[in-house]
């Protein structure tokens, strides 16, 4: 059992948990995630590690509540468990490994965080700053009420340049109108990550592609099972069958099929529409180990 040390609300049905989790703490890394299951027969449920400490032995994740599922767990208190906190899963991001650490360094950054993409953002902001990389951060939001991390991101980051689309807080517009807004004014950047819903990052990407910014996108939004074995976050990357959970979950935006993977996901969402892309995918449908899509792809399938 995974129990619950903290709970926090940090916007209108969004909510942070602290949980117990040593096994994860010993090994993850920013970009990874987790997978929860409350009860038995409670639903698997991929979340971001949105920070963790080894010390304490805490993972931290941040649920927004849209369905049956994470209702379940925003009803849960601290001194409650989860039945099963599996991970870490996923690729960490290349910005936080301490092998690319001096490139890193000559990288000037930008981080696109949109709506609860703050949350996976943070913890590669976090580790940058510890490891002496300064980067800016564009925090995007509908309206100011569901703006949450403002402070800790502002901690960490160089510069935070906080927008939300209403203009009931900072600058008026999306996060694309604020990036083209710091070029115009002659602030540029080499190198750029954007987190959030896949509307919002298929335009960061044709923004920055004009640009030529290159770009990397947390494909996360269209998990479902985690482990490569639904096939619900197949998606097509430079022309390949890739599966955000076992081989991202970030990869070269400019190279993601976003019309495909959003045209997916709606599909996905039904019976029907589930046994239709299973039908026409044939065994590329299924990652499973992220290899097994290979034979009908002409080893161009999932690597």
């Amino acid at each position: 059992m995974y129990e619950i040390v903290r709970k926090e609300e940090l916007a209108a049905n969004i909510y942070l948990m602290d949980v117990v989790a040593p096994r994860v703490t010993h090994s993850c890394l920013p970009g990874q995630f987790i997978i929860a299951k409350d009860g038995e027969d409670g639903e698997r449920v991929p979340l971001t590690i949105c920070d963790y400490d080894r010390e304490k032995q805490t993972v931290t994740i941040v649920v927004q509540e849209i369905g049956a599922s994470t209702g379940k767990m925003h009803a849960l208190s601290v001194g409650d468990s989860f039945t099963d906190f599996v991970g870490p899963l996923g690729l960490p991001s290349d910005l936080c490994l301490e092998k690319n650490l001096d490139d890193v360094k000559k990288k000037k950054i930008v981080f696109i965080a949109g709506g609860l993409g703050a949350a996976p953002v943070y913890p590669q902001v976090k580790w940058l700053h510890e490891h002496g990389v300064e980067v800016d951060v564009i925090m995007g939001s509908r309206t100011k009420d569901l703006l949450f991390y403002m402070d800790e991101m502002k901690a960490v980051a160089k510069n935070v340049y906080i927008c939300t689309d209403d203009g009931s807080f900072g600058f008026e517009g999306m996060g694309t109108n604020q990036l083209q807004a710091l070029y115009d004014q002659g602030i540029t950047y080499d190198h750029c990550v954007a987190i959030g819903p896949m509307i919002m990052m298929k335009f960061v990407c044709k923004l920055t592609k004009e640009l030529g910014l290159h770009t990397i996108v947390s494909m996360n939004p269209i998990m479902v099972d985690g482990t490569g074995m639904c096939g619900a976050c197949r998606l097509i990357v430079d022309g390949k069958v890739k599966f955000a959970c076992v081989d991202g979950p970030e990869f070269d935006g400019h190279l993601v099929d976003f019309d495909l993977a959003m045209s997916r996901m709606a599909q996905y969402k039904t019976e029907e529409g589930r046994k239709k892309l299973a039908f026409e995918e044939g065994e590329t449908h299924h990652g499973g180990c992220g290899q097994c899509a290979d034979a009908d792809q002409g080893k161009g399938g999932a690597q």
